[in-house]
């Protein structure tokens, strides 16, 4: 069935079995957009199916006289997409994501009814307020301080749950577009929509929302086409370098995306172009941020004061009696008993080590832990990879612990009454109270009451009750489904090796590769400070669509196998043996498709040796209409005058190559 509308050109036909004795092919819709490719007759459109079927061209003309929407006026013809018949076809087509949207939703609507005006933790007046300032990268305060100029608490977390929304209907358009099917899309954006550790952080004022929406953000721009523009690139490097304002971490993204670059990007000064431009856009944010701490703290830097976080980790795997250090440094290396506390504990515990061992005069305290880390990282390499590759695999547990030595999971999970944190975030008299530590120790009010709008902390106990029985069964996602996202993301990144690799199943190994790479990155980078389960919520807008995407890779790869095995031999009508198998695998480097064995060549009409083209026994000449006795064209059984030829019961045929009388010819079956 063809169907034009005001923006493509839609054609549903339910394919035969073609080619003859192949893999079967079932064409569900093809749509043109006349931006790209006009109006008037398509040029070679190339199809694929999640980069698993056979890619073919085909030519497609605009509706003739007696189709339906032919010569129809404008508000007869099919609706668009924002149109209320329009909005419903793509709701019915696309049904599983719209219900996980609908439920990431609801969730969202009972947790911020649950939790007024939003939930606070310990780092919230850093970002609240600016303390300790030079320990995080203001991004987010800055972000915060814009926006509470204007709004509430209430906003902001509502603001929050919608970029969780965004977030899950821009991933899912991206899949659609690199190849994978519906339902795969779907289920890739369930652990954003649905996950409980999402909805906590969301309604939280702490900076893991935005860092999630600008990594989303830059995977959309790099992923939208399959070779991304120059100003594709810039908004890229943009977002992706604005993440580390938020989040240091996020510098480690340049690495994967420029990775990413130099695959698809042919030509090497089209390569070292695109590349120059994603590092200074990246680089961009990340000096005028660094310019803005040099004004207010004196220190170049996104988060001068951040290197002691590094100490807990080399700390806790430090092996004392064999590690060399000067004797003003031997305190900061702890006993057994004392590493098992880990590296969270040693970094910001009061009993730490780091936190009563005084430097020698003229060296800072600063450089007094970042040297005792480095000789650790220099000596005992091996037992820092081992104690963040123990951290890493802890993401794949079956159910969500606390592991001895890391941070409390109580700290983001939802409690039936406000959760308070002494002495940093307290509630007295029904008022809030943010509190800061001194140098020397001591508590420090810093604000009280509804400095920013939402009213007293309140809870509702039974919204709250059903959103932590929710999250404590069952409620988040799986460490075993995300140990398959990775096997998955690792074999479909590897496609890019593929040589006969057809160009969708490039574009979708490509994605596969980036969204791979930046997972792993993220994850990898986050665990060398600490384990966190808030450290692994990026997992969840990262290791989904790469494991869809390598799924996608995968069924392809075996369904272009089984496509290329030679077919039995069959015997034809004539007593003839029926023709092998196409290969129907798109030829690399853009060449054209091989003829089957013995088969004539449709478009030069040369046959194998070389004769002059002939018809089939008893088959009419379609360019000519003549019958091979010569006389006027006859309509098959059933066919009315003057229409033209049609398969029975099929509407409108759209011929495919076959045999006379076969499945997939253009003359009527017996």
């Amino acid at each position: 069935m063809l169907r034009s509308g005001a923006d493509n050109l839609s054609i549903t036909h339910p394919a035969p079995d073609w080619p003859p004795g192949g893999h079967a092919v079932w064409v569900r819709r093809v749509t043109l957009d006349y931006s790209e490719c006009g109006i008037g007759v398509t040029s070679l459109t190339q199809m694929s199916f999640g980069g698993s079927m056979p890619a073919f061209a085909s030519r497609v003309r605009e509706p003739g006289p007696g189709h339906p929407t032919s010569g129809a006026p404008e508000a007869a013809r099919p609706a668009g997409l924002l149109s209320p018949a329009g909005l419903a076809a793509a709701l019915r087509r696309n049904w599983l994501f719209a219900c996980l949207l609908a439920a990431g939703l609801v969730l969202r609507i009972l947790t911020q009814l649950a939790y007024r005006p939003a939930l606070l933790y310990i780092d919230s007046v850093k970002y609240l307020f600016g303390a300790y300032a030079g320990n995080d990268p203001p991004g987010y305060q800055l972000m915060l301080k814009v926006f509470l100029g204007v709004g509430t608490l209430p906003m902001v977390a509502a603001v929050q749950h919608l970029l969780g929304l965004a977030m899950a209907v821009a991933l899912y358009l991206i899949l659609r577009r690199r190849g994978v099917a519906r339902w795969l899309a779907a289920l890739a954006t369930a652990p954003i929509l649905l996950d409980a550790y999402q909805l906590q952080i969301e309604q939280s004022v702490m900076p893991d929302t935005a860092f999630e929406t600008l990594i989303v953000a830059g995977l959309v721009f790099l992923l939208w086409a399959p070779r991304p523009r120059t100003w594709m690139v810039l908004l890229a490097g943009l977002a992706l370098g604005t993440s580390a304002t938020v989040r240091q971490i996020g510098e480690i993204f340049i690495l994967p995306a420029l990775v990413f670059l130099l695959a698809v990007v042919p030509g090497w000064r089209a390569k070292l172009t695109q590349a120059v431009a994603l590092v200074a856009a990246f680089a961009l944010p990340i000096v005028v941020v660094s310019f803005r701490n040099y004004v207010t703290i004196k220190h170049f830097s996104l988060a001068p004061y951040a290197a002691g976080t590094v100490y807990g980790r080399a700390a806790a795997a430090a092996d004392c009696a064999t590690l060399k250090v000067p004797s003003y440094e031997r305190e900061l290396c702890p006993p057994r008993q004392v590493q098992l506390r880990g590296p969270d504990w040693l970094n910001h515990g009061a009993g730490s080590p780091i936190k009563h061992v005084a430097p020698p005069p003229g060296m800072r305290h600063i450089s007094f832990a970042a040297d005792f880390s480095r000789r650790v990282l220099l000596q005992q390499p091996l037992r820092i990879a081992a104690a963040i590759g123990t951290d890493s695999i802890k993401l794949f547990s079956l159910r969500r612990l606390t592991y001895p030595g890391d941070p409390s999971i109580a700290r983001w999970q939802f409690h039936r009454d406000y959760p308070v944190y002494r002495p940093y975030i307290t509630v007295r008299d029904g008022q809030l109270h943010f509190n800061r530590l001194t140098p020397a120790g001591r508590v420090k009010l810093i604000a009280k009451g509804q400095r920013f709008g939402g009213g007293e902390p309140a809870v509702s106990p039974r919204l709250a009750a059903f959103l932590r029985g929710y999250q404590l069964h069952g409620g988040y996602t799986p460490g075993p489904l995300f140990l398959l996202t990775v096997l998955a993301g690792l074999v479909g990144s590897l496609g890019m090796l593929r040589r006969r690799a057809s160009p969708a199943q490039r574009a979708t190994a490509a994605a596969c590769l980036l969204t791979f790479l930046s997972a792993v990155a993220v994850l990898l980078a986050s665990d060398a400070f600490e384990f966190s389960w808030r450290y692994q919520l990026p997992a969840l807008v990262t290791l989904p669509p790469a494991g869809a995407l390598g799924i996608t890779m995968i069924v392809g790869y075996l369904a272009a196998r089984r496509a290329r095995r030679p077919a039995p031999a069959a015997v034809g009508l004539a007593g003839q043996q029926a023709p092998a198998q196409w290969d129907t695998q798109a030829q690399p480097d853009g060449q054209p498709r091989t003829q089957p064995p013995e088969q004539s060549d449709r478009e030069s009409g040369i046959q194998p040796d070389g004769q002059p083209p002939t018809q089939p026994p008893e088959q009419p000449d379609r360019e000519s209409g003549i019958q091979p006795d010569g006389q006027p064209p006859a309509q098959p059984p059933g066919q009315p005058d003057g229409q033209p030829l049609s398969r029975p019961g099929r509407g409108s045929g759209w011929p495919v190559p076959g045999p006379a009388g076969s499945p997939g010819s253009d003359s009527p079956r017996p």
